[in-house]
């Protein structure tokens, strides 16, 4: 399980030169911080479409929802920190393709498959559909693709259920205990620490170095 409260995740994402596929989530808030080089996140939610510049010492975090994609004007590195560990990887990123693929859920499947063996030439072909796509949405349009997401996502929402229930107790519960005169939590104080992964996976906007924030005794601390 997780450490983190809520199932954090910490990723090291090195952004492709071609910037990243625009895509939102349907559950989860994340960060970039950013550690190396410059660049930008191109966002759009129903206020508008922003372009937020990225440099080292910058952070940017944005809700379910947002569409976000990262774009790379040199060496850009990013930590990122992402809320629900496990659903992301689970189907909750949806990339903004042409309306009539996220309307199939089997074309969309196809087009989000990245195979081991053409990895490179997948990544890049579903980024082109997403850009396609994305160039045609204005905010008074995103309620159509939202609900389009929600569509795409709703098979997943019982494993999801699963995945969350899994994550180590939220903050209440220690307030509860704490109210409580409980302080028992606290006897199960420990430090971990996480390595960058050796392998590195094709993610939506760079190259994925992935942190294993879980605990090795498997306990729920």
């Amino acid at each position: 399980m997780t450490t983190f409260p809520g199932g954090t995740s910490v990723t090291r994402v090195s952004v492709y030169d071609e910037g990243g596929t625009p895509h939102l989530h349907t559950t989860s808030t994340e960060a970039y911080v950013v550690i190396a080089g410059t660049g930008a996140v191109q966002t759009l939610d129903p206020s508008g479409l922003r372009e937020t510049p990225l440099e080292p010492g910058s952070t940017v975090w944005f809700t379910p929802g947002v569409i976000h994609r990262a774009i790379n004007h040199g060496g850009l590195e990013l930590l990122v920190v992402m809320s629900n560990a496990g659903l992301p990887e689970s189907g909750d990123a949806v990339m903004t393709f042409p309306a009539d693929v996220l309307a199939d859920p089997d074309r969309y499947r196809s087009a989000a498959l990245v195979p081991a063996d053409d990895a490179e030439n997948a990544v890049r072909a579903r980024r082109v559909l997403a850009l396609d796509g994305f160039a045609r949405l204005e905010p008074a349009g995103l309620a159509d693709l939202y609900e389009r997401a929600a569509a795409l996502v709703r098979p997943h929402v019982e494993q999801w259920r699963e995945i969350v229930r899994a994550q180590p107790p939220r903050s209440d519960a220690v307030l509860d205990a704490l109210a409580a005169g409980d302080s028992r939590h606290l006897g199960k104080a420990a430090v971990f620490s996480a390595p960058e992964s050796d392998t590195r996976g094709w993610g939506m906007c760079g190259r994925l170095g992935t942190h294993d924030v879980r605990d090795p005794k498997g306990s729920d601390r």
